[in-house]
């Protein structure tokens, strides 16, 4: 066991230190179902047993190009230019680890410092850090910092906001006792937010466009919360969407959290996905993850760092703004190569015709009786209200080769009055066929 140098003694030593009684007491936080879980899998297989067993389970799944594909939700399908996956393959990229040492990792401190240039000009802000692992991660750490800005321990969450990233907030949130308040559901988009909001919030977190694919105008909600000095957190799951709705920073968010998944970076069964993070100068020190900077080398020409490091990586943990250790650096180089590819003109070429996509699909499916479009205004995705149980019609048209989108219901299960629910993403890669399959198959169902 020589890589497991410590013995009973040592353990019972640390223990003693952090004043646990034992190993398990470390893993009280988590459910004891999750901690002994009973997967429906053999004991043991040989090699070849494995692999047959493996390979019966991985042909269950269908594949996101195989069909009509119309799944949001934040993963989203869009093309992704060949180019991308040839340089992020190049060796000096692939195989590049932490740029600790600037003299040997200019290239890597570069694309990063062109991915933060490009994440703040998305989203209207001043400063963008090297990425986080996704978007629920960031849109948790961005509560955190609100709280060290304001010194409040109270944050409100829109009822848009995705679930999963609520869920994620909250977790982190109340492992530090804070005060987490999350509005009910709204599909309509309609919710008096601001009237949540006291002199004891930190930060007010809404999504834009929203969960059920509202877009929303933050101005009032943003002069609401500085009212009250909180922070305004705005939230986007869907990267593209920059390419046509004003910018946060523009509509006077002070933290801008985004998944960056949809420009360069493949579904890939839910990861991995990297997460952007911008804010205002004036809470740069206050920023978490990790930062690259622009500098002169001794020769004066032009040169990269990591700078402002308040990581625990190198500060003491407790004083460290974060204790995210690193970012999702191969995915910011396969983001940074879209966009450079796109460019603004490109990126709002395919912002337009995301919404053109999305449409034409709510104006067939809104046709059909019984089926009712619930949003007054959309990006690329949009809610319907069915007459029956989304995730029953969603099965039934799974079974006839079209992935029609994402059930209310299994979003939010303790909600019964989203089971009628249905959210739709249409991308730039859904064709008029695929809509008319859609449409034809929805009628079926129904």
């Amino acid at each position: 066991m020589r890589y497991l140098p410590l013995n009973d003694a040592d353990r019972r030593q640390m223990l003693s230190v952090i004043g646990a009684a034992s190993v398990d007491e470390l893993f009280a936080d988590v459910p004891a179902e999750a901690l002994n879980a009973d997967f429906d899998l053999p004991d043991h297989l040989g090699e070849l047993g494995v692999e047959r067993a493996l390979s019966a389970m991985a042909a269950k799944n269908r594949d996101a190009g195989a069909g009509p594909f119309f799944l949001g939700c934040g993963a989203y399908k869009h093309h992704i230019p060949a180019t991308v996956d040839h340089i992020i393959q190049r060796s000096e990229f692939l195989t590049a680890y932490t740029p600790y040492q600037p003299e040997i990792a200019q290239g890597t401190l570069q694309y990063l410092f062109e991915f933060q240039s490009q994440v703040a000009a998305l989203a209207g802000m001043e400063v963008a850090n090297a990425s986080m692992y996704d978007g629920s991660t960031g849109c948790a750490e961005a509560a955190l910092m609100a709280r060290r800005v304001t010194k409040r321990r109270k944050a409100i969450l829109s009822g848009g906001l995705h679930p999963q990233y609520a869920a994620v907030t909250r977790t982190n949130l109340e492992l530090h006792e804070d005060d987490v308040v999350i509005a009910p559901p709204d599909p309509a988009g309609a919710e008096d937010i601001v009237s949540l909001i006291d002199e004891e919030t930190s930060c007010v977190i809404v999504q834009n466009p929203d969960v059920f694919g509202n877009v929303r105008d933050l101005e009032p909600i943003a002069s609401a919360a500085h009212e009250k000095g909180a922070l305004l957190i705005a939230v986007v799951t869907e990267a593209v969407s920059f390419g046509a709705v004003k910018s946060p920073g523009e509509m006077g968010a002070d933290v801008v959290v985004a998944e960056g998944q949809s420009i360069g970076n493949p579904l890939g069964f839910g990861g991995p996905y990297v997460g952007l993070f911008a804010t205002r100068k004036k809470y740069l020190r206050q920023m978490p993850g990790r930062l690259c900077g622009e500098t002169t080398d001794v020769e004066g020409k032009r040169g990269f760092v990591l700078t402002l490091s308040t990581r625990e990586q190198h500060i003491r943990r407790d004083k460290a703004t974060s204790n995210i250790c690193t970012n999702s650096g191969l995915c910011t180089l396969a983001f940074t190569a879209h966009m450079s590819l796109l460019g603004e003109t490109g990126l709002r070429r395919l912002a337009t015709l995301n919404h053109e996509a999305a449409c034409n699909t709510a104006d067939a499916l809104g046709a059909i009786d019984g089926v009712e479009v619930v949003n007054q205004s959309y990006f690329n995705e949009f809610t319907l209200r069915l007459p029956s149980n989304a995730e029953n019609v969603v099965k039934a048209l799974a079974d006839q080769g079209v992935l029609a989108g994402v059930p209310g219901g299994r979003l939010w299960p303790d909600h019964p009055d989203t089971e009628n629910l249905l959210i739709v993403a249409a991308t730039e890669c859904v064709t008029d066929e695929d809509i008319e399959t859609f449409a034809a198959k929805l009628r079926e169902a129904l």
